[in-house]
Protein backbone atom coordinates (compact mmCIF):
# COMPACT_ATOMS: atom_id res chain seq x y z
CA UNK A 1 0.00 0.00 0.00
CA UNK A 2 1.10 3.33 -0.84
CA UNK A 3 1.98 5.86 2.30
CA UNK A 4 2.48 8.92 0.46
CA UNK A 5 0.25 11.35 2.87
CA UNK A 6 0.37 11.53 6.39
CA UNK A 7 -2.97 9.83 8.29
CA UNK A 8 -5.86 11.86 7.63
CA UNK A 9 -9.35 12.16 9.99
CA UNK A 10 -12.70 10.33 7.94
CA UNK A 11 -13.85 13.65 7.33
CA UNK A 12 -10.85 14.95 5.77
CA UNK A 13 -10.88 12.09 3.16
CA UNK A 14 -11.61 14.03 -0.20
CA UNK A 15 -13.05 17.04 1.56
CA UNK A 16 -13.91 20.42 -0.28
CA UNK A 17 -11.87 23.33 1.05
CA UNK A 18 -14.16 25.98 1.94
CA UNK A 19 -11.87 28.48 0.93
CA UNK A 20 -11.92 27.08 -3.07
CA UNK A 21 -15.79 28.46 -2.77
CA UNK A 22 -14.66 31.32 -5.09
CA UNK A 23 -13.61 29.07 -8.08
CA UNK A 24 -16.79 27.88 -8.24
CA UNK A 25 -20.03 28.79 -10.25
CA UNK A 26 -21.93 31.93 -8.42
CA UNK A 27 -24.79 30.14 -7.59
CA UNK A 28 -23.25 27.02 -6.27
CA UNK A 29 -20.84 29.30 -4.72
CA UNK A 30 -23.56 31.06 -2.46
CA UNK A 31 -25.09 28.08 -1.79
CA UNK A 32 -21.59 26.83 -0.41
CA UNK A 33 -20.95 29.82 1.69
CA UNK A 34 -24.39 29.49 3.09
CA UNK A 35 -24.38 26.21 4.30
CA UNK A 36 -20.96 27.54 5.51
CA UNK A 37 -22.37 30.17 7.73
CA UNK A 38 -25.85 27.98 8.91
CA UNK A 39 -24.18 24.53 9.39
CA UNK A 40 -20.21 25.91 10.55
CA UNK A 41 -17.12 24.26 9.94
CA UNK A 42 -17.30 21.08 10.98
CA UNK A 43 -20.28 20.40 8.41
CA UNK A 44 -18.13 18.89 5.25
CA UNK A 45 -18.87 18.55 1.86
CA UNK A 46 -17.37 16.07 -0.51
CA UNK A 47 -15.27 16.66 -4.01
CA UNK A 48 -12.84 19.75 -5.29
CA UNK A 49 -16.79 20.68 -6.83
CA UNK A 50 -19.39 19.78 -4.31
CA UNK A 51 -22.54 17.95 -5.12
CA UNK A 52 -26.40 18.73 -4.87
CA UNK A 53 -28.60 15.82 -5.50
CA UNK A 54 -32.62 16.33 -5.09
CA UNK A 55 -33.47 12.77 -6.42
CA UNK A 56 -32.15 9.38 -6.27
CA UNK A 57 -33.45 5.99 -7.25
CA UNK A 58 -31.94 2.56 -7.25
CA UNK A 59 -28.22 2.90 -7.48
CA UNK A 60 -28.78 6.68 -8.96
CA UNK A 61 -28.43 10.72 -7.85
CA UNK A 62 -29.82 12.98 -10.00
CA UNK A 63 -28.30 16.80 -9.45
CA UNK A 64 -30.41 19.56 -9.54
CA UNK A 65 -29.56 20.03 -13.69
CA UNK A 66 -30.85 16.46 -14.09
CA UNK A 67 -27.75 14.83 -14.67
CA UNK A 68 -27.56 10.84 -13.57
CA UNK A 69 -24.56 10.00 -11.37
CA UNK A 70 -23.72 6.12 -10.27
CA UNK A 71 -23.80 5.57 -6.61
CA UNK A 72 -21.20 3.24 -5.46
CA UNK A 73 -20.41 4.34 -2.80
CA UNK A 74 -23.21 4.51 -0.36
CA UNK A 75 -24.36 1.70 1.77
CA UNK A 76 -27.09 3.54 3.66
CA UNK A 77 -29.98 2.66 1.06
CA UNK A 78 -28.79 -0.47 0.78
CA UNK A 79 -31.76 -1.99 -1.16
CA UNK A 80 -31.58 1.09 -3.26
CA UNK A 81 -32.55 4.75 -2.92
CA UNK A 82 -35.88 5.52 -2.01
CA UNK A 83 -37.23 1.82 -2.83
CA UNK A 84 -40.74 1.78 -3.46
CA UNK A 85 -41.34 -1.03 -0.85
CA UNK A 86 -39.23 0.75 2.20
CA UNK A 87 -41.10 4.24 1.18
CA UNK A 88 -44.84 2.93 0.82
CA UNK A 89 -43.65 0.75 4.39
CA UNK A 90 -42.67 3.90 6.35
CA UNK A 91 -45.78 6.27 4.60
CA UNK A 92 -48.70 3.28 5.56
CA UNK A 93 -47.01 3.21 9.24
CA UNK A 94 -46.77 7.00 9.88
CA UNK A 95 -50.11 7.79 8.85
CA UNK A 96 -51.24 5.26 11.01
CA UNK A 97 -49.31 5.47 14.38
CA UNK A 98 -45.46 6.13 15.40
CA UNK A 99 -44.83 6.20 18.82
CA UNK A 100 -42.06 5.36 21.50
CA UNK A 101 -41.18 1.81 22.35
CA UNK A 102 -42.81 2.12 26.20
CA UNK A 103 -46.29 1.10 24.11
CA UNK A 104 -46.50 -2.31 22.73
CA UNK A 105 -46.93 -2.41 19.18
CA UNK A 106 -46.49 -5.73 17.04
CA UNK A 107 -44.75 -4.21 13.85
CA UNK A 108 -41.84 -3.46 16.46
CA UNK A 109 -42.09 -6.96 17.61
CA UNK A 110 -42.54 -8.67 14.90
CA UNK A 111 -39.58 -7.36 13.14
CA UNK A 112 -37.17 -7.74 16.06
CA UNK A 113 -38.38 -11.54 15.98
CA UNK A 114 -37.51 -12.17 12.66
CA UNK A 115 -34.22 -9.99 12.88
CA UNK A 116 -33.16 -12.44 16.07
CA UNK A 117 -33.96 -15.32 13.63
CA UNK A 118 -30.86 -14.44 11.37
CA UNK A 119 -28.59 -14.36 14.13
CA UNK A 120 -27.17 -17.17 16.28
CA UNK A 121 -29.85 -18.40 18.98
CA UNK A 122 -28.15 -17.37 22.08
CA UNK A 123 -28.27 -13.80 21.12
CA UNK A 124 -31.93 -13.36 21.68
CA UNK A 125 -32.18 -10.05 22.85
CA UNK A 126 -32.75 -6.96 21.23
CA UNK A 127 -32.31 -3.19 22.05
CA UNK A 128 -33.07 -1.01 19.04
CA UNK A 129 -30.96 2.26 18.45
CA UNK A 130 -31.44 5.34 15.91
CA UNK A 131 -27.92 4.92 14.81
CA UNK A 132 -24.84 3.08 14.44
CA UNK A 133 -22.86 4.97 16.99
CA UNK A 134 -25.35 4.55 19.52
CA UNK A 135 -25.36 1.03 19.12
CA UNK A 136 -21.94 1.09 19.87
CA UNK A 137 -22.02 3.29 22.20
CA UNK A 138 -24.45 0.75 24.26
CA UNK A 139 -22.08 -1.84 23.38
CA UNK A 140 -19.04 -0.51 24.88
CA UNK A 141 -21.39 0.39 28.03
CA UNK A 142 -23.11 -3.40 27.99
CA UNK A 143 -18.99 -5.08 27.75
CA UNK A 144 -18.05 -2.63 30.56
CA UNK A 145 -20.75 -3.13 32.76
CA UNK A 146 -20.71 -7.45 32.27
CA UNK A 147 -17.28 -7.50 32.48
CA UNK A 148 -16.13 -5.40 35.02
CA UNK A 149 -13.16 -3.98 33.18
CA UNK A 150 -12.63 -0.78 30.52
CA UNK A 151 -9.55 -2.20 28.66
CA UNK A 152 -11.06 -1.85 24.49
CA UNK A 153 -8.89 -3.30 21.30
CA UNK A 154 -9.80 -1.69 18.12
CA UNK A 155 -7.91 -1.61 14.31
CA UNK A 156 -5.89 1.52 14.11
CA UNK A 157 -8.19 3.21 11.31
CA UNK A 158 -11.05 1.78 12.48
CA UNK A 159 -14.55 3.91 12.29
CA UNK A 160 -17.12 2.88 15.14
CA UNK A 161 -19.30 6.07 15.82
CA UNK A 162 -19.00 10.19 16.82
CA UNK A 163 -20.58 9.64 20.22
CA UNK A 164 -17.72 10.38 23.22
CA UNK A 165 -16.89 6.79 23.94
CA UNK A 166 -17.20 5.60 20.10
CA UNK A 167 -14.91 8.57 18.77
CA UNK A 168 -12.66 7.48 21.46
CA UNK A 169 -12.70 3.61 19.28
CA UNK A 170 -12.20 5.43 16.15
CA UNK A 171 -9.31 5.74 15.94
CA UNK A 172 -9.57 7.14 11.90
CA UNK A 173 -11.07 10.42 13.54
CA UNK A 174 -8.39 11.24 15.77
CA UNK A 175 -7.22 14.79 15.95
CA UNK A 176 -4.38 13.96 18.35
CA UNK A 177 -1.86 11.50 18.19
CA UNK A 178 -2.42 8.92 20.59
CA UNK A 179 -5.16 6.54 21.65
CA UNK A 180 -6.75 7.18 25.46
CA UNK A 181 -5.49 4.97 27.96
CA UNK A 182 -7.72 2.68 28.02
CA UNK A 183 -7.48 1.51 24.02
CA UNK A 184 -5.11 -0.19 22.17
CA UNK A 185 -4.28 -0.14 18.79
CA UNK A 186 -3.71 -3.09 16.72
CA UNK A 187 -2.56 -3.55 12.82
CA UNK A 188 -5.37 -3.73 10.37
CA UNK A 189 -4.68 -7.27 9.15
CA UNK A 190 -2.68 -6.87 5.96
CA UNK A 191 -0.92 -9.91 7.47
CA UNK A 192 -4.07 -11.77 8.26
CA UNK A 193 -2.07 -14.61 9.52
CA UNK A 194 -0.49 -12.01 12.68
CA UNK A 195 -3.34 -10.25 13.76
CA UNK A 196 -4.32 -13.11 16.46
CA UNK A 197 -1.07 -12.57 17.57
CA UNK A 198 -1.21 -8.97 17.36
CA UNK A 199 -4.53 -8.74 19.33
CA UNK A 200 -2.15 -11.40 22.03
CA UNK A 201 0.12 -8.39 22.41
CA UNK A 202 -2.36 -6.16 22.86
CA UNK A 203 -4.22 -7.94 25.76
CA UNK A 204 -0.67 -8.70 27.92
CA UNK A 205 0.32 -4.97 27.23
CA UNK A 206 -3.63 -4.20 29.42
CA UNK A 207 -2.10 -6.35 31.85
CA UNK A 208 1.04 -5.18 32.13
CA UNK A 209 -0.51 -1.77 32.88
CA UNK A 210 -2.50 -3.07 35.41
CA UNK A 211 -6.09 -2.81 33.24
CA UNK A 212 -8.52 -5.55 31.83
CA UNK A 213 -9.73 -6.45 28.56
CA UNK A 214 -13.80 -5.37 28.26
CA UNK A 215 -14.06 -5.80 24.36
CA UNK A 216 -12.61 -6.63 21.17
CA UNK A 217 -14.25 -4.53 18.69
CA UNK A 218 -14.26 -5.07 15.55
CA UNK A 219 -15.53 -4.47 11.87
CA UNK A 220 -15.13 -7.77 9.95
CA UNK A 221 -14.81 -6.24 6.73
CA UNK A 222 -11.89 -3.50 8.44
CA UNK A 223 -13.70 -0.94 6.42
CA UNK A 224 -12.07 2.41 7.35
CA UNK A 225 -8.59 0.19 7.41
CA UNK A 226 -8.53 -0.18 4.06
CA UNK A 227 -10.82 -3.33 3.35
CA UNK A 228 -9.40 -6.64 4.35
CA UNK A 229 -11.47 -9.35 4.15
CA UNK A 230 -9.67 -12.26 2.97
CA UNK A 231 -9.04 -15.36 4.26
CA UNK A 232 -12.51 -15.60 5.62
CA UNK A 233 -12.07 -16.84 9.16
CA UNK A 234 -8.93 -15.10 10.07
CA UNK A 235 -10.68 -13.77 13.03
CA UNK A 236 -11.44 -17.07 15.17
CA UNK A 237 -8.07 -16.89 16.81
CA UNK A 238 -7.94 -13.28 17.77
CA UNK A 239 -11.40 -14.08 19.13
CA UNK A 240 -10.48 -16.59 21.42
CA UNK A 241 -7.63 -14.99 22.68
CA UNK A 242 -10.28 -11.81 23.82
CA UNK A 243 -12.67 -14.52 25.30
CA UNK A 244 -9.16 -16.58 27.17
CA UNK A 245 -8.57 -12.70 28.28
CA UNK A 246 -12.15 -12.22 29.79
CA UNK A 247 -13.44 -9.71 27.11
CA UNK A 248 -16.58 -10.22 25.05
CA UNK A 249 -16.30 -9.29 21.46
CA UNK A 250 -18.51 -7.22 19.84
CA UNK A 251 -19.39 -8.03 16.07
CA UNK A 252 -19.67 -3.94 14.49
CA UNK A 253 -21.95 -5.07 11.36
CA UNK A 254 -22.79 -1.26 10.49
CA UNK A 255 -21.32 -1.59 6.78
CA UNK A 256 -20.51 -5.55 6.69
CA UNK A 257 -24.11 -6.31 7.55
CA UNK A 258 -27.28 -6.86 5.65
CA UNK A 259 -25.81 -9.26 3.18
CA UNK A 260 -22.98 -6.87 2.37
CA UNK A 261 -20.19 -9.77 2.21
CA UNK A 262 -22.60 -11.98 -0.85
CA UNK A 263 -20.96 -14.78 1.31
CA UNK A 264 -23.17 -14.51 4.54
CA UNK A 265 -26.26 -12.36 5.78
CA UNK A 266 -23.63 -11.37 8.53
CA UNK A 267 -19.83 -10.42 8.36
CA UNK A 268 -18.81 -12.53 11.44
CA UNK A 269 -21.03 -15.34 9.84
CA UNK A 270 -18.84 -15.31 6.95
CA UNK A 271 -15.68 -15.41 9.67
CA UNK A 272 -17.32 -18.38 11.53
CA UNK A 273 -17.12 -17.14 15.19
CA UNK A 274 -20.10 -16.05 17.11
CA UNK A 275 -19.74 -12.42 18.79
CA UNK A 276 -21.21 -12.04 22.17
CA UNK A 277 -22.53 -8.56 20.93
CA UNK A 278 -23.74 -7.67 17.77
CA UNK A 279 -23.89 -3.85 16.58
CA UNK A 280 -26.39 -2.62 13.15
CA UNK A 281 -27.20 0.69 11.96
CA UNK A 282 -27.09 2.65 8.67
CA UNK A 283 -28.46 -0.27 6.24
CA UNK A 284 -31.32 -1.48 8.22
CA UNK A 285 -33.51 0.93 7.51
CA UNK A 286 -32.65 2.31 3.81
CA UNK A 287 -32.16 5.57 4.99
CA UNK A 288 -34.73 5.66 7.97
CA UNK A 289 -32.68 5.90 11.38
CA UNK A 290 -32.80 2.83 13.00
CA UNK A 291 -29.80 0.81 14.62
CA UNK A 292 -29.84 -1.69 17.19
CA UNK A 293 -27.61 -3.82 19.86
CA UNK A 294 -28.42 -7.79 19.90
CA UNK A 295 -26.80 -10.04 22.49
CA UNK A 296 -27.19 -12.57 25.53
CA UNK A 297 -29.86 -11.93 28.11
CA UNK A 298 -26.89 -12.04 30.96
CA UNK A 299 -25.00 -9.45 29.08
CA UNK A 300 -27.90 -7.02 29.22
CA UNK A 301 -29.03 -7.73 33.19
CA UNK A 302 -26.02 -6.43 33.82
CA UNK A 303 -26.52 -2.81 32.37
CA UNK A 304 -30.21 -2.76 33.32
CA UNK A 305 -29.24 -3.75 36.99
CA UNK A 306 -27.10 -0.58 37.07
CA UNK A 307 -28.96 2.03 34.92
CA UNK A 308 -31.22 0.66 32.30
CA UNK A 309 -31.51 2.00 28.48
CA UNK A 310 -34.33 4.22 27.05
CA UNK A 311 -34.18 6.16 23.54
CA UNK A 312 -37.15 7.49 22.15
CA UNK A 313 -36.99 6.94 18.58
CA UNK A 314 -35.59 3.78 18.72
CA UNK A 315 -37.36 0.70 17.65
CA UNK A 316 -40.99 3.12 16.61
CA UNK A 317 -43.57 1.52 14.44
CA UNK A 318 -42.47 3.40 11.67
CA UNK A 319 -38.89 2.24 12.24
CA UNK A 320 -40.10 -1.52 12.31
CA UNK A 321 -41.82 -0.97 9.21
CA UNK A 322 -38.70 0.36 7.48
CA UNK A 323 -36.04 -2.41 8.91
CA UNK A 324 -38.91 -5.06 7.39
CA UNK A 325 -39.18 -3.77 4.10
CA UNK A 326 -35.53 -4.02 3.92
CA UNK A 327 -35.66 -7.90 5.07
CA UNK A 328 -38.19 -8.00 2.51
CA UNK A 329 -36.35 -6.74 -0.39
CA UNK A 330 -33.42 -8.79 0.06
CA UNK A 331 -35.44 -11.86 0.33
CA UNK A 332 -37.92 -11.06 -2.71
CA UNK A 333 -34.62 -9.24 -5.10
CA UNK A 334 -32.14 -11.94 -3.92
CA UNK A 335 -29.97 -9.70 -3.20
CA UNK A 336 -27.47 -11.58 -1.17
CA UNK A 337 -26.64 -14.23 -3.93
CA UNK A 338 -26.40 -10.66 -6.31
CA UNK A 339 -23.82 -9.07 -3.69
CA UNK A 340 -21.40 -12.37 -4.17
CA UNK A 341 -22.29 -12.10 -8.34
CA UNK A 342 -21.68 -8.55 -9.07
CA UNK A 343 -18.93 -8.64 -6.20
CA UNK A 344 -16.91 -11.33 -7.52
CA UNK A 345 -17.73 -9.59 -11.47
CA UNK A 346 -16.45 -5.79 -10.40
CA UNK A 347 -13.45 -7.31 -8.57
CA UNK A 348 -11.66 -9.24 -11.81
CA UNK A 349 -12.78 -6.00 -13.75
CA UNK A 350 -10.90 -4.30 -11.38
CA UNK A 351 -8.28 -6.72 -11.06
CA UNK A 352 -8.37 -6.50 -14.55
CA UNK A 353 -7.72 -2.93 -15.09
CA UNK A 354 -5.46 -2.86 -12.82
CA UNK A 355 -2.77 -5.25 -14.95
CA UNK A 356 -2.68 -2.47 -17.28
CA UNK A 357 -2.63 0.65 -15.20
CA UNK A 358 0.18 1.27 -12.90
CA UNK A 359 -2.05 3.71 -10.37
CA UNK A 360 -3.69 1.00 -9.19
CA UNK A 361 -2.68 -1.98 -6.59
CA UNK A 362 -4.29 -4.86 -4.86
CA UNK A 363 -8.29 -5.52 -5.72
CA UNK A 364 -9.46 -6.54 -1.84
CA UNK A 365 -13.17 -7.43 -0.90
CA UNK A 366 -16.04 -9.44 -0.13
CA UNK A 367 -19.22 -9.50 -2.21
CA UNK A 368 -20.40 -5.41 -2.93
CA UNK A 369 -17.76 -4.07 -0.47
CA UNK A 370 -14.06 -3.58 -2.40
CA UNK A 371 -11.02 -1.36 -2.06
CA UNK A 372 -8.49 -0.78 -4.42
CA UNK A 373 -4.87 0.40 -3.36
CA UNK A 374 -3.47 3.69 -4.98
CA UNK A 375 -0.17 3.53 -6.24
CA UNK A 376 3.14 6.13 -5.17
CA UNK A 377 3.15 8.78 -6.84
CA UNK A 378 -0.65 8.57 -7.52
CA UNK A 379 -4.00 10.08 -5.57
CA UNK A 380 -6.77 8.62 -4.64
CA UNK A 381 -8.54 11.79 -4.21
CA UNK A 382 -7.38 12.88 -7.65
CA UNK A 383 -8.81 9.81 -9.30
CA UNK A 384 -12.23 10.42 -7.19
CA UNK A 385 -12.72 13.57 -8.46
CA UNK A 386 -11.71 12.68 -11.69
CA UNK A 387 -14.33 10.04 -11.20
CA UNK A 388 -17.20 12.53 -10.45
CA UNK A 389 -16.57 14.46 -13.63
CA UNK A 390 -17.51 11.13 -15.15
CA UNK A 391 -20.85 11.21 -13.06
CA UNK A 392 -19.43 8.07 -10.91
CA UNK A 393 -18.89 8.41 -6.82
CA UNK A 394 -17.13 6.33 -4.46
CA UNK A 395 -14.88 7.01 -1.62
CA UNK A 396 -11.63 6.45 -0.10
CA UNK A 397 -10.65 4.59 2.64
CA UNK A 398 -7.11 3.58 4.74
CA UNK A 399 -4.23 5.56 7.30
CA UNK A 400 -3.53 7.53 4.40
CA UNK A 401 -6.50 7.30 2.60
CA UNK A 402 -4.97 5.62 -0.44
CA UNK A 403 -7.40 3.59 -1.03
CA UNK A 404 -10.55 3.21 -3.46
CA UNK A 405 -13.54 2.64 -1.16
CA UNK A 406 -16.40 0.76 -3.55
CA UNK A 407 -19.24 0.07 -1.45
CA UNK A 408 -22.74 0.93 -3.78
CA UNK A 409 -26.06 -0.50 -2.74
CA UNK A 410 -26.60 -3.78 -2.91
CA UNK A 411 -28.79 -3.83 -6.24
CA UNK A 412 -25.80 -2.96 -8.25
CA UNK A 413 -25.71 -4.69 -11.41
CA UNK A 414 -22.77 -6.17 -13.67
CA UNK A 415 -24.13 -3.26 -16.18
CA UNK A 416 -23.23 -0.48 -13.39
CA UNK A 417 -19.86 -2.46 -12.88
CA UNK A 418 -18.83 -2.11 -16.29
CA UNK A 419 -19.47 1.81 -16.29
CA UNK A 420 -17.73 2.19 -12.80
CA UNK A 421 -14.46 0.45 -14.54
CA UNK A 422 -15.03 2.03 -17.85
CA UNK A 423 -15.06 5.14 -16.14
CA UNK A 424 -12.15 4.57 -13.93
CA UNK A 425 -10.04 3.41 -16.90
CA UNK A 426 -10.72 6.46 -18.73
CA UNK A 427 -10.31 9.21 -15.03
CA UNK A 428 -6.63 6.81 -14.99
CA UNK A 429 -6.10 8.29 -18.28
CA UNK A 430 -7.02 11.75 -17.82
CA UNK A 431 -4.43 11.71 -15.19
CA UNK A 432 -1.67 9.47 -15.64
CA UNK A 433 1.84 11.00 -14.55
Amino acid sequence: MSTQDPKQTVPALNAFDPARAGTLDPALAERVRRRLRLLGSASVLFYERPLEFVHAEGCWLYDREGNTYLDAYNNVPSVGHCHPHVVAAVARQLGEINVHSRYLHPGTLDYAERLLATLPAALSNITFTCTGSESNDLALRLAADFTGADGVIVTETAYHGNTALTSAVSPSSFQQASAAPHVRLVAAPAAPERFAAHVAAAIADFERSGRRLSALLIDSLFSSDGVFADPAGFLRDAVEFAHRAGGLVIADEVQCGFARTGEAFWGFARHRFEPDIVTLGKPMGNGYPIGAVITRPEVLDALREREGYFNTFAGTPAAAAAGNAVLDIIEREALLANAAHVGAYLRAQLQSLARSQPALGAVRGAGLFIGVDVMTPYSAAAIINALRERRVLIGAAGATGQVLKIRPPLCFSNADADRLTTALDSALAAIRL
